[in-house]
């Protein structure tokens, strides 16, 4: 399976092309539109096409470079059900599976960082088996931290809402075996998240022993501690949310 990691360090992004190389089909997870040719340069350079992209999340930071990629690729969009964008794409939700060739991405609907929001846990059957060796976690489970609630609370859904959710959705991936390698979509410099690491990846395992928000087994101190001391949200939010929406951007 090819992996490839893509940094923007302005905002503290991260993002990833994957995919199956001998059935020749790639894919990208939160892709930013600084980086659209970055991902296409890489996929010529591994002669493979990128043919599905995938968002966790309708982004609050920066802007998507999904309309991009789909316009150079003929790709297909895959995004959380019930996510509200105004372009052509494909709902998966909890339990669902998207197959790239020997690689078998299974949705897990994590909710809490926003409303509508996708891990995507991800399967080489190459090494014969469907157990997952890696899962895009997005913003909800990140390196030293969790994602923050508050950028997308919007009417009767409450910070405190999306707080409860992120901590039932932080225990679903938890179910996750320790050895899952955790790629999220941000690192330390992001506004999205309080105490995040310098270093983007890690493991189940080792954020289960070591994420002090992961430390709060009690879901009324997780939301207090989660909703304290948030930093400013990101510069220019509300418009960067409605191009994303669009897909005009």
């Amino acid at each position: 399976m090819h992996l490839r990691p893509f940094f923007y360090e302005p905002t503290a992004c991260a993002s990833y092309l994957f995919g199956c190389g001998s059935h020749r089909q790639l894919a990208v997870v939160d892709p930013h539109v600084a980086l659209v040719e970055d991902y296409l340069a890489t996929a010529a350079e591994l002669d493979r096409p990128i043919t599905a992209v995938f968002e966790t999340h309708v982004q609050a930071d920066h802007v998507s470079g999904l309309p991009a990629l789909v316009a150079a690729t003929g790709a297909t969009a895959y995004l959380p059900r019930d996510v509200g964008v105004d372009f052509p794409h494909e709902e998966v939700g909890d339990g669902d599976e998207v197959e790239l060739g020997n690689t078998l991405v299974r949705v897990i609907a994590t909710p809490g960082h926003a409303p509508a929001h996708n891990a995507y846990a991800v399967a080489d059957r190459r090494r014969g088996t469907d157990e997952p060796w890696l899962v895009f976690t997005g913003d909800s489970l990140l390196v030293g931290d969790v994602g923050r609630p508050d950028l997308h609370a919007k009417g009767d859904l409450t910070s405190e809402d999306l707080a409860r959710l992120q901590h039932s959705s932080l225990a679903r991936l938890l179910e996750l075996p320790d050895h899952v390698i955790v790629y999220p979509s941000h690192y330390a410099g992001s506004v999205c998240a309080r105490g995040l690491s310098g270093h983007p990846f890690s493991t189940i395992g080792f954020e289960r022993r070591h994420n002090d928000a992961l430390a709060y087994g009690d879901e009324d101190a997780f939301v207090a501690a989660i909703l304290e001391g948030q930093p400013e949200a990101p510069p220019d939010q509300a418009a960067i949310v409605a191009a994303n929406r669009s897909g005009a951007a």
